[in-house]
């Protein structure tokens, strides 16, 4: 009988943070920088810490984010289809299923500031044996999360995900886990995440 994955593999593909965060209008571009790269490294120490997740890979171009990443414990991944979120991802996790057999497959945006590794893990714990399942954003029209045990990584990341996914089969996760679905497109979107309270990166660099 096939069971749920008890380990996963997490994704995490990171713009180089010049590119990043284009939507935080208003703010200079060298701040607007170092909070894209806060919010990443924010969103890979949760991961790191939460029980479910055994292997964190960043799948990037950035090769000063790169190093950073490596230094936390992660493993670091070039982007493999330039311009195509979801192919990269493919191709990541073909490469995750390779070196760590066994292990379930999710893929998680870079910007969860306020990720918790308990909303994270109690997300993972719902994901279907023989199935994908994700997390919608805090607007319901996106996806923050979305996860899938081996030979059933379909992510369909992109305008309108969530109803994407649920026409791709995947199972929509319940329950409030606030810190996973609040991704920061834009400066309202930051000071909600700072009320729910972010990471140390992101507190630094966003001055608190």
């Amino acid at each position: 009988m096939t069971t749920a994955a008890t380990s996963f593999t997490v994704l995490v593909p990171v713009k180089p943070p010049v590119r990043g965060k284009s939507r935080l209008a208003g703010l200079p571009d060298d701040q607007r920088q170092r909070l894209a790269a806060a919010f990443a490294l924010d969103t890979i120490t949760a991961a790191r810490a939460t029980a479910s997740v055994g292997e964190v890979m960043v799948v990037t171009d950035d090769h000063a984010f790169a190093a950073t990443a490596r230094e936390r414990g992660c493993t670091v991944l070039p982007d493999g289809v330039s311009g195509d979120l979801n192919a990269t991802l493919v191709q990541a996790a073909h490469e995750a299923v390779r070196r760590w057999p066994g292990s379930g497959l999710a893929a998680l945006c870079a910007d969860l500031p306020a990720l918790r590794p308990e909303d994270l893990a109690g997300a993972l714990a719902q994901v279907p044996a023989g199935g994908a399942a994700f997390v919608a954003d805090a607007h319901g029209t996106g996806t923050t999360m979305y996860a899938a045990a081996v030979g059933h990584f379909d992510p369909h990341f992109g305008v309108g995900s969530r109803a994407a996914h649920l026409r791709a089969g995947a199972t929509e996760i319940p329950g409030r886990i606030a810190s996973l679905r609040h991704d920061v497109d834009d400066v309202g979107d930051l000071g909600r995440a700072l009320v729910l309270g972010v990471g140390t990166e992101t507190a630094l660099a966003s001055g608190r």
